[in-house]
């Protein structure tokens, strides 16, 4: 490899770990003018009804698009909220719930989301669930609060994964968004890297060294079985899903430097779609399965560059800095997260394609892995704080910052999951 840090190095990933510890989020940067929500403590069920709120607010809080105001008391949802007080307050909207304890184990919980202003219920839905399912249905609360009020999807019911390193351990793990409810997929002694999450979020590919060599699998997650997505004479690396979940694109050396290639999900079939004379790595998908963006030193530093899903002529996409890689489309094509090499620093850069103007939205110096949310609204991405690698997420405007991490431990390689409804 002719240019550092194009692929996460096995070095990259030799840092500490702390055994069962789940991420955590803190909230370093919220957005201009949010909007300010009421979240009462739901009625009913005590401590089910305290878990359910406590998960809400801390998910729409996280989001940095709301100001959480006191509430006051708590609010059934078939009690008319007291609207001249919340107003008073300082709220736009609030939320109440009553959760009533059902057969089996089983809960239904009711939630009431009402317009301050307007003195008009925004709606009232209904959710079934179990004790174990607490956290999923806050989740699903907030996906529901977040979408009435700001007209896009929440993630809030998605999930991540990402890779922890022990001395001589690897786990690929997944996580709430939140990261709660931390699951090991994959323990090795080998590195495991560059995860990444089929369109249906059952699956994940990735690229596991346990062989000695690279070789990329996919991993369903519901059964734990797997299968060899690529293992050609030499590396296989850098898998990603096309859109419509039935092909990988991967980087192979097994005719000479990394060139791209596209393979059946199954491992079946393997076709050749670029020629360079230097390296060429790290595709990516367009949303609408049309393109392949990818990092290549074809013009003598390494840019991100694209290429029709068929082959054909490779047109050049960055040109400010000499030092552009990791392309990250949005999920709906507009806009391009990269790394950008800037004043010796790593950093997370942002690109609207229609008029190429880009902007710097981290302030870190070691950042890799964007991973856009399936909203497009937050970038998870790898950084270093202190020495320690952490997990980061910053919104496409610059403005919302979060960071995620485990106690005494690091974590890198962060992928998010799509929108599974």
């Amino acid at each position: 490899m002719r240019f550092r840090r194009l692929i996460p190095a096995c070095a990259a990933l030799a840092f500490s770990f702390a055994a069962q510890a789940q991420l955590t989020v803190e909230i370093t940067g919220a957005g201009a003018n949010r909007l300010p929500v009421a979240i009462a403590d739901f009625t009913g069920e005590r401590i089910v009804a305290q878990a359910l709120t406590s998960v809400v607010r801390a998910d729409l809080e996280r989001s940095g698009l709301f100001s959480l105001i006191d509430a006051g008391s708590p609010l059934a949802d078939s009690t008319t909220p007291p609207f001249e007080d919340l107003k008073a307050r300082g709220a736009d909207a609030v939320v109440g719930g009553s959760v009533t304890g059902m057969e089996q184990g089983r809960y239904e919980t009711r939630v009431r989301l009402s317009d301050v202003q307007k003195q008009a219920v925004l709606g009232n839905p209904a959710f079934l669930h179990t004790g174990a399912q607490l956290r999923a249905t806050a989740h699903r609360i907030a996906d529901y609060v977040y979408e009435k009020l700001t007209g896009e999807p929440g993630v809030f019911s998605t999930r991540i994964a990402y890779v922890v390193k022990s001395t001589g351990r690897y786990e690929l793990k997944i996580a709430d968004a939140d990261g709660s409810n931390d699951q090991a997929a994959l323990a090795s002694r080998e590195p495991i890297i560059s995860p990444t999450w089929s369109p249906d979020g059952a699956k994940l590919a990735y690229v596991s060294f346990e062989a000695k060599k690279p070789v990329v699998y996919v991993h369903d997650l519901a059964s734990g079985r797997r299968h060899v997505a690529a293992n050609f004479k030499g590396s296989n690396s850098a898998p990603a899903w096309s859109p419509d979940g039935k092909q990988l694109a991967v980087v192979l050396t097994k005719d000479g430097s990394s060139q791209l290639y596209l393979v059946n999900a199954d491992g079946s079939g393997v076709t050749r779609i670029a020629t360079s004379s230097g390296i060429d790595t790290e595709p990516r998908w367009s949303p609408d399965g049309q393109h392949i963006y990818f990092t290549s030193d074809r013009g003598g530093s390494p840019q991100i560059y694209r290429i029709a899903t068929t082959g054909g002529n490779v047109e050049r996409v960055t040109f400010e800095g000499n030092y552009n890689v990791t392309p990250r489309l949005s999920p709906d094509g507009k806009s391009l997260a990269f790394i950008a090499r800037n004043g010796g620093r790593f950093q997370l850069a942002l690109m609207d394609l229609a008029t190429k103007q880009t902007m710097i939205l981290t302030d870190s110096a070691k950042d890799e892995s964007p991973s856009f949310a399936p909203n497009g609204r937050m970038i998870l991405y790898a950084t270093e704080i202190g020495g320690r690698g952490v997990l980061a997420a910053v919104s496409s405007d610059g403005r919302v910052k979060q960071k995620l991490s485990v106690q005494a431990a690091d974590v890198r390689e962060p992928a998010w999951g799509p929108l599974v409804r």
